[in-house]
């Protein structure tokens, strides 16, 4: 009978382990994978910095590619915004970092460890199963119990999907093709390694990532939320940039992988006994980057939450995480009204790209971009509160 099991290694479920076990409680990791392993979603926001520190991740130049901000560019009508971090609200958080997700994931999950945590790789996670007093979780290899049970599984989505309490976003984006290139020119390299920031390069119906990682790398995709989107769009996208053409010109690159399906929200992310956490929760369009600190920070709020609960005996209450869930609700629809003035309003020409820009709104805007979403003196999300453009509402699914 162990305290908690979770289900997933990745940032959100090696976050939560990590802060259980410095508390005391025994937590057990469960992860279908062997680790390292790939995965997509390289660049972080600066709210995630405090978190580092709590998890006692150390962040420098010599292992992560330092970010500075972000780029906005419209190669179809050269228009060019660049967004420091350092320039948003007082108190954001001045910088960033762009990392490699199979080594980033694995140092997450080797500190939680470190910690007092357990984490078992291999082992995929078939039924689970609520009682009143504990909760069974069965797998390929047998069977674990405990008091609490996390679903960290990603857009695997184990709960959700099992419940049926997906909710897709609609007119978000709705897939992704992707690679990472390698080999870079020592100039580019030098180039994009000067401030790290990633750079969002505007489409028709979508946009392109480009991520620069440390080793002379760049990850590269393609996002759209309507219209033809597979291999042979994305080859005709990357033929179509000249900046992308420059940037790659002579490098190597990586077979092309495609995820689908990834914007929604789940109805019931929590029950008696269980809670998801992470892109469990979760998911929204990456074009703002706000998918790995969204899911670190909800798993350390649902950590600090599960702790007192537990010592309590207060782990069976079907409620007990009903104040992180409406916390974390402002993030989530913070940055989904956000991406949605992206895609369907004149909001990039009218700030992103104005000569002249409100000052304090483009401040807001910086904030809303680092992820420190959580604040009162913010005019631009003030003004995403009263837009027309609202979240997708979704109902809750039945107990």
């Amino acid at each position: 009978m162990h305290d908690v099991v979770i289900v997933g290694a990745g940032p959100a479920g090696s976050t939560a382990a990590n802060l259980l076990a410095q508390a005391g409680v025994d937590a057990l990791v469960l992860e279908k994978d062997p680790f390292p392993r790939f995965h997509i979603g390289e660049s972080l926001l600066p709210i995630d910095l405090p978190i580092f520190g709590r998890l006692g991740a150390t962040m420098d130049t010599g292992r992560w590619q330092f970010k500075q901000g972000a780029e906005f560019i419209d190669e179809r009508t050269d228009e060019f915004a660049f967004f420091s971090f350092a320039d948003g609200l007082p108190g954001t958080p001045s910088h960033a970092w762009q990392v490699e997700r199979a080594e980033f994931d694995h140092m997450l999950a080797r500190l939680a460890e470190q910690k007092g945590a357990k984490i078992t790789y291999g082992e995929r996670v078939t039924a689970i199963d609520a009682l009143a007093d504990r909760v069974r979780v069965t797998t390929d290899r047998g069977a674990h119990e405990a008091r609490y049970l996390l679903d960290a599984t990603g857009q695997d989505a184990m709960i959700a999907k099992r419940d049926r309490t997906v909710a897709p976003l609609h007119e978000l984006g709705r897939a992704a093709v992707f690679c990472h290139f390698h080999g870079l020119s020592p100039e580019v390299s030098a180039e994009l390694s000067r401030q790290g920031n990633i750079k969002v390069v505007i489409v028709e119906d979508g946009w392109h990532w480009l991520i620069p990682l440390t080793g002379g790398r760049l990850s590269c995709g393609l996002v759209k939320w309507r219209g033809k989107i597979d291999d042979e769009a994305f080859e005709a996208a990357l033929a179509a940039s000249p900046l992308i053409q420059r940037l790659t010109a002579g490098a190597t690159r990586t077979p092309t992988r495609t995820i689908r399906n990834w914007s929604y929200k789940n109805t019931r992310p929590s029950g008696p006994r269980w809670a998801c956490i992470g892109d469990a929760c979760a998911f929204l369009d990456p074009v703002f980057s706000s998918g790995v600190s969204l899911a670190m920070l909800g798993a350390e709020r649902t950590a600090d939450a599960l702790v007192p609960a537990l010592a309590a005996g207060r782990e069976g209450d079907p409620d007990l995480l009903a104040p992180v869930h409406a916390k974390m609700q402002i993030a989530y629809d913070s940055f989904e009204q956000l991406i949605r003035r992206f895609y369907h309003t004149r909001l990039v020409s009218h700030l992103f790209f104005a000569a002249r820009p409100d000052p304090m709104l483009r401040k807001g805007l910086i904030s809303m971009l680092a992820g420190d979403v959580w604040r009162s003196d913010n005019p631009f999300q003030d003004m995403l509160r009263s837009s027309r453009v609202q979240p997708q509402r979704v109902e809750a699914a039945a107990s």
